[in-house]
């Protein structure tokens, strides 16, 4: 893979450039520097939250569920992560394989609606 001035400093630089692309909606941009940046600290969910939503907002809807995957392996009660995820599957028309996640992410944020 060929190196550009993005994938050049610290993490912590590379965190911030990530999150400029990111706000200005350079989603792609932010996702190629996220990928290697998620990769050095995997124990860390922000980086790969934030990857899997550069995937998202670009359309790369696999890779997003997979990032996504990962960020609920390292934490299961991620309530944005499960919504992210039901959100993703039923844009790729997988309403089944996303409701379990849209009503995890609503008990867990408090969002469910009273019996």
């Amino acid at each position: 893979m060929e190196m550009t001035y993005y994938d050049h400093g610290t993490a912590a630089e590379r965190w911030e450039r990530a999150r400029q692309f990111f706000d200005a909606k350079e989603y792609a941009t932010a996702a190629r520097i996220l990928d290697g940046l998620a990769d050095e600290v995997p124990e860390q969910v922000a980086p790969r939250l934030l990857l899997a939503r550069a995937y998202y907002h670009s359309a790369q809807l696999l890779r997003a569920e997979t990032e996504l995957l990962k960020v609920l392996d390292l934490d299961p009660v991620e309530s944005y992560a499960r919504l992210m995820l039901g959100r993703t599957l039923e844009r790729q028309g997988r309403q089944a394989d996303a409701t379990p996640h849209l009503r995890m992410a609503a008990a867990l944020s408090g969002d469910m609606p009273q019996v």
